[in-house]
């Protein structure tokens, strides 16, 4: 592939180690007809590498210098390159043209990582799984326990819907341009269909999100006009607890009490 200036813009740091390469093709293990989608495929090290393993790889890239030279890797019966930006792209309907769940795998820009999730999260009946490269502090917010400094709102609304499991650390000298930090492979795969989930999923982010926008408060003082001392308590929560402490089971219990209640707040 012809020399490629990486552009800040896109947040471009491209994966030049074929170890690495060749561990998350492992890790990830994928079979020929599998429906694979790569976001950012940047100048084609993981694109190359996922060609030799299956029938058809769909790939979405935001840059339009790079989509046309990724597109020459392989012929549009094996590759189909989406010039689009994943922020913006419908899973859910190239779920339907592929004929299922699709497996996701990226190395995604830090810039737009968490956003990127939460996308993904809201069309996660079109994924099957996902692998990403991701900063290595994002994946341990994304793993983190209750009672951890780590743990917050997107460990939880993550956890809520989908299994985490950490796979291994990738070091700066991985990239070119080298990044200032360290990052790391998580495997994210949807929980099962009989897994707890809370009965209204917008009262659950407004219930998610206010309680760690003021995580140094106790819950009685964070959800105030959300969720009084009372539904707390028939949730079987103590007032005086701090959104970190609970369990993803805790505030899935505690949404459903606040849809529940009279007047309960169903604001996004």
């Amino acid at each position: 592939m012809a020399a490629h200036r990486p552009r800040k813009r896109f947040g471009q740091n491209f994966l030049v180690d074929a170890n690495i390469v060749g561990k998350i093709v492992e890790a990830m293990a994928p079979a020929a007809a599998d429906r694979m989608v790569e976001i950012g495929p940047g100048q084609g090290a993981l694109t190359g590498a996922l060609l030799e393993r299956v029938d058809h790889l769909d790939a979405i890239e935001v840059d339009r210098d790079l989509a046309p030279e990724v597109a020459g890797l392989a012929g549009p019966e094996r590759l189909t390159v989406h010039a689009a930006d994943a922020l913006r792209f419908d899973f859910a309907d190239l779920s339907a043209a592929r004929g299922g769940p699709l497996r996701v795998v990226g190395n995604l820009p830090y810039n737009i990582s968490s956003p990127l999730l939460f996308h993904l999260l809201g069309q996660l009946p079109a994924v099957a799984d996902m692998h990403f490269m991701l900063q290595q502090e994002v994946v341990d917010r994304l793993a983190a326990a209750p009672g951890s400094k780590t743990y917050g709102r997107l460990s939880v609304m993550v956890q809520a819907q989908c299994r985490v499991t950490p796979l291994f650390r990738v070091p700066p000298g991985a990239f070119y341009p080298v990044p200032k930090v360290s990052s790391a492979v998580v495997r994210l795969q949807p929980n099962p269909a009989d897994a707890p989930r809370p009965r209204d999923p917008e009262v659950f982010r407004s219930v998610v999100a206010q309680a760690f926008q003021a995580r140094r408060k106790t819950l009685r003082n964070a959800l105030k006009g959300l969720c009084p001392p009372e539904c707390l308590r028939a949730a079987g929560i103590d007032p005086g607890a701090r959104a970190e402490t609970l369990t993803v089971a805790d505030f899935i219990r505690l949404a459903d009490e606040a849809g529940a209640a009279p007047g309960g707040e169903r604001e996004s």
